[in-house]
């Protein structure tokens, strides 16, 4: 069943004007007796509240414990995936994987917001239509029609980096919960809004954004009567972001649906119940569950009855979906996950909310004000020479295709766009510009005394990427001494490019695709690609973080 998008309903304005005259203005503090909502004590506020509402596209992933891993034979015998029990929260996920149609909609808006001013923002968002071209294959029709002609648009995108993939994640939330201040009232809709006033969620929090409010809503603080939306209003959702790869694998088993009680009755080797890849029901019986390579050189199956009917890949509500409701967790398209490569990491992470990448930031802050900055101030009513050199060197691109001069000119926009104020490159590890508008992020650091890391007991430095397997004291140098590995890279255990192709730009994708055979279909197996590369056969899916019971309203 489909999951409808952001429902109408009462606007949460009213409810909090209501509540406030009503309820909530009685209710008194168990710990310090004071009553909420009164502007003679203060004005301490205590809004309503239900649970999270759900965002447009996504299921709800009831969690639980799984043993994650390997269940069937290790065919590329790489014992990456050593079966372990874990425990994930309830989170939510895609229904599908992320169209054409829908990144489409994703180029479209960067085209008409950046376009004109910040031409290499939407450049960076294409998808690589090129990677269709095999040496000994005639591919070309993919590479011109797959992404824009309408009869792909309901298929996956492809050519997709994992930074890509991300982008697009931080863009939807950004729209989705603009969506939900426009439904409520809060701010005006702006049709065509430019690189200084697009709606961005952190700048909003942050006070810095540059949009047009329609009103606020009403405060008990005598000193400042109105206010904007804040975090504890509950009313913007929590970001969009790829799953983890715990998350993927048990979203993609979807186990609910051989559970009695607390009893997982039959374990699962693919999204469906049984050792096949046919249906076993009466009604579909023998038909493909899924678009993978059934056999060398057998992609779709015979004229008058083709076993998946697909060539390549197929539209994203094809087969049937998995007991959680999604569709193609097994085959179609593999997808990215979040989480950073390692062969260890099924045996090394935590057992609750398992996953390997974390590098822990903080907003970038002015020193005297405590006031986030944002990502392009420097270009914001600059006229120095610097920016009139770059301005124009490059043309306005169209939303629906790309136009421009050449590759360096580009370079060249994307070179001022990752300098600051102080004449610093800003650009980070990624070479990625700092998007107008949106809160600049910084790793935490032991330099800087307000991250307080020496009074940390939980962590000490902000990149734990390569923490137990790959970092110095996980290598087998590390007996030898601090000579032993002085002139070399503090990741000895993966030499890139030299005893390993794995670094930490190597990002997990999971699931098979239309150009696996069936072992790929597995949700436990493991691959890797580097996130700066893309293929005609990964695309992506979004998740989002459940806050609050792991079972809602509907639950015990």
């Amino acid at each position: 069943m489909r999951i409808n998008p952001i429902k109408n309903r009462k606007t949460l304005t009213a409810a909090i004007v209501s509540l406030f005259m009503v309820s909530c203005i009685n209710e008194r503090s168990p710990v310090s007796g004071w009553a909420y909502n009164m502007s003679e004590n203060g004005g301490f506020e205590k809004v309503p509240y239900e649970e999270q509402e759900t965002g447009p596209g996504l299921v709800l992933i009831e969690g639980g414990t799984f043993t994650m891993g390997r269940i069937e034979h290790d065919v590329t015998y790489e014992w990456n995936n050593v079966p372990r029990r874990v425990t994930i929260s309830s989170f939510y996920m895609d229904e599908t994987e992320v169209s054409n149609f829908s990144y489409l909609e994703y180029l479209f808006w960067t085209g008409r917001v950046f376009g004109p001013t910040f031409p290499d923002i939407f450049y960076k968002a294409l998808p690589d239509t090129l990677v269709w071209r095999e040496k000994l294959a005639y591919n070309e029709p993919y590479v011109e029609y797959y992404l824009r002609h309408p009869a792909y648009r309901d298929y996956p995108v492809v050519g997709v980096n994992w930074l890509q993939a991300n982008d697009f994640c931080a863009w939807r939330t950004d729209r989705v919960n603009e969506f939900i201040l426009i439904r409520e009232g809060l701010i005006d809709h702006v049709p065509n809004p430019s690189d200084q006033d697009y709606f961005s969620t952190e700048a909003y929090l942050a006070g810095k954004w540059q949009g047009q409010l329609k009103q606020k809503l009403p405060s008990f603080d005598e000193q400042n009567p109105e206010r904007d939306v804040r975090m504890e209003d509950g009313i913007f959702l929590p970001k969009y972001r790829l799953p983890t790869e715990a998350e993927w694998e048990y979203a993609s088993y979807g186990l609910i649906g051989n559970t009695i009680g607390e009893r997982i009755t039959d374990r699962r080797i693919y999204p469906w119940n049984g050792h096949g890849v046919r249906n076993a029901t009466d009604k579909y019986i023998g038909q493909i569950n899924a678009n993978f390579v059934r056999g060398a050189g057998d992609y779709m199956g015979t004229a008058g009855f083709l076993n998946d009917n697909a060539d390549v890949t197929s539209p994203v509500y094809s087969y049937w979906p998995n007991d959680y409701g999604l569709y193609n967790m097994a085959g179609n398209v593999s997808e990215w996950c979040m989480d950073v490569y390692r062969p260890n990491t099924v045996t090394d992470a935590d057992e609750f909310r398992p996953f390997r990448g974390n590098v822990f930031t903080t907003q970038k802050r002015d020193s005297t004000t405590l006031i986030g900055g944002l990502g392009g101030e420097i270009l914001t009513n600059v006229d120095g020479p610097l920016y009139q050199k770059f301005k124009h060197k490059v043309n306005p691109p169209s939303p629906h295709g790309v136009s421009g001069e050449t590759a360096e000119s580009t370079d060249s926009v994307l070179t001022i766009l990752t300098v600051d104020a102080n004449g610093n490159n800003n650009a980070g590890s990624e070479g990625k510009s700092d998007i107008p508008g949106r809160v600049q992020w910084r790793e935490v650091s032991s330099a800087v005394a307000a991250d307080n890391l020496d009074e940390r007991r939980n962590y000490k430095s902000a990149d734990y990427i390569s923490y137990l397997d790959g970092d110095v004291t996980s290598s087998i140098y590390y007996d030898q001494g601090e000579d032993a590995y002085a002139d070399k890279s503090d990741k000895l255990m993966y030499e890139y490019a030299k005893t390993s192709l794995i670094n930490d730009k190597s990002r997990v994708y999971k699931g098979g695709s239309w150009r696996d055979r069936a072992y790929f279909l597995n949700p436990g197996t493991r691959r890797f690609l580097d996130q700066r590369q893309a293929t005609a056969h990964i695309g992506f899916r979004c998740a989002m973080v459940r806050v609050g019971s792991p079972v809602g309203l509907g639950g015990k």
